[in-house]
């Protein structure tokens, strides 16, 4: 019989904690046309990335134009709104690049709702006189017989219904609720936008709780496609608002977007394939520019010119209405839908098993229709008269759609990572990069790591002794820190939890 030889073992070494995501693309900011320099212009002053620029110029410039006009589509006729949902860490400038592409539609809702209130004090005055002449007539009628009757009724069609209220003047929403949303909708304008650089609370909120998400996502599915926006409540029955517009941009920071991109019900019912979302890469530490280039200021102003100038123009309204919108159609030149006919070709075929975007067909299925949105604002933004799309701007909405597609497909791969396993590489990345610096700093050996180390100096969500534990212990079991038996001394003291941390592995 012969024996079994017994093999050296030899370690494996660390295990990786998830699989590496590759950097998205750089932004083809160029393809923006006419909102290019805007985009450029904010990012430079900020020195926010240029995906989040670009995301805010092209979601307030979708807010302005969307009110006029539908652009054909393979499909049919579609809305031109966009909703854009930009993954960003705090801290890096979201509000500051919001600021600078939003300030003529915030001087206008200024105006406007100077304007309101005075429109408001007229109107109760008028309600309040209306109110007075019904009931006196009313009382009239209640005494009156015969002709007497006949002619209070007449009085009553004469003096006609209530005066309506003027209309809200608020043109954006932050954190509302689909109620609250169509609330806003019935009482105010037809065309509104929901923005946010604090994206977060939205996700977080009532109306995208387990008990309401389900609904929130239909509803605001339903406004993308422009179908009208129905309530269905006990005791006030249904309601439906036809010809209402919403544009829509989203910011937040990656620990509330990985549960939304992981969530069955927000791609399970394609919500989030109707959104153009980006993850760029950070800018923090190397945004060093002392001051913005020059003409960065004008090119800013000259953008926000353009933005009051289409939101003063009047709006197309369904007859005498004036709140159901009927944009006019947005047709494609023959070369146009060429272009969108070949992107949509290579984005079908591309679906099929093996293909690769087998396992992303909600986004790629929805991509070509987004081009051709991305088209229309671009088209109108530069000629608000504009009843065409010309080859050029399709090749620019196709180029954008493309990169947003990218950029799904890349932020796929990460959707299902747990917050323990991110946190976990949040800290690995912390251990390698900045504890030997903070280590030498304060007279440790930056091979070993404490639990209060990670508390005292690590990354902002491992402040909690109980978490950097945990955590710790993640990273233990992955190979990336060994723990030490309990009493090892470590710079000159005995230590209850230490750890030793693991050169080898990838960079």
């Amino acid at each position: 019989m012969t024996a079994i030889k017994p093999e050296t073992y030899t370690p494996e070494g660390p295990q990786p904690l998830l699989r590496e995501v590759s950097p998205g693309a750089e932004y083809p900011v160029a393809s923006l046309g006419p909102l290019r320099e805007a985009a450029q212009a904010a990012q430079a002053t900020t020195q926010a990335p240029m995906a989040l620029a670009a995301q805010s110029a092209l979601s307030v410039a979708s807010l302005a134009v969307q009110a006029h006009g539908d652009v054909e589509t393979l499909g049919g006729f579609a809305p031109i709104s966009l909703y854009c949902l930009t993954i960003a860490r705090s801290g890096e400038r979201k509000s500051a690049t919001d600021k600078l592409l939003m300030a003529g539609l915030r001087e206008f809702e200024r105006e406007a709702a100077a304007e309101y209130q005075q429109a408001v004090g007229v109107w109760e005055n008028t309600a309040e006189i209306h109110k007075n002449d019904r009931a006196q007539i009313m009382h009239g009628f209640k005494k009156a017989t015969g002709s007497e009757r006949v002619a209070s009724k007449a009085d009553l069609e004469a003096l006609g219904a209530e005066p309506p209220a003027p209309l809200l003047p608020n043109l954006t929403a932050t954190e509302p609720t689909l109620e609250g949303l169509h609330k806003l909708f019935l009482a105010g304008q037809p065309s509104l936008g929901m923005f946010s650089d604090e994206g977060g609370g939205f996700l977080g909120g009532h109306g995208m709780s387990q008990d309401h998400r389900l609904k929130t996502v239909a509803g605001l599915s339903a406004l993308w496609g422009g179908d009208p926006l129905t309530r269905v409540r006990a005791g006030d029955g249904t309601s439906s608002l036809f010809g209402r517009r919403l544009a829509v941009h989203l910011m937040v920071q990656p620990v509330a977007a990985r549960p939304l991109l992981a969530d069955p019900v927000a791609s399970g019912q394609g919500f989030l394939a109707r959104f153009l979302i980006a993850e760029p890469q950070t800018a923090i530490g190397l945004r060093l520019a002392s001051e913005p280039p020059a003409g960065a200021s004008a090119q800013l102003a000259a953008f926000n010119v353009r933005l009051r100038a289409i939101l003063d123009a009047p709006k197309p309204f369904a007859g005498d209405t004036q709140q159901q919108l009927e944009p006019p159609h947005l047709t494609l030149t023959p070369d146009a839908r060429k272009v969108l006919w070949d992107y949509y070709v290579e984005t079908e075929t591309a679906q099929q098993a093996g293909g690769s975007l087998e396992g992303l067909t909600a986004y790629a299925s929805k991509t070509a229709e987004q081009a051709a949105r991305i088209a229309g604002v671009l088209t109108l933004w530069e000629n608000l008269q504009a009843r065409e799309i010309q080859i050029g701007m399709m090749k620019s909405g196709v180029r954008l759609a493309r990169f947003y597609l990218g950029e799904a497909k890349r932020l796929a791969e990460s959707a299902e990572i747990s917050i323990e396993t991110e946190k976990a590489e949040r800290l690995r990345l912390w251990l390698r990069d900045s504890w030997p610096t903070i280590a030498s700093a304060n007279g440790r050996n930056p091979q070993y790591v404490l639990p209060r180390d990670v508390v005292q100096h690590g990354p902002g969500s491992l402040r909690e002794t109980k978490t950097a534990k945990q955590t710790l212990t993640i990273l233990s079991g992955h190979g990336w820190i060994m723990p030490l038996e309990r009493g090892a001394v470590v710079d000159g003291a005995s230590r209850r939890d230490a750890f030793h941390i693991v050169k080898d592995g990838p960079p």
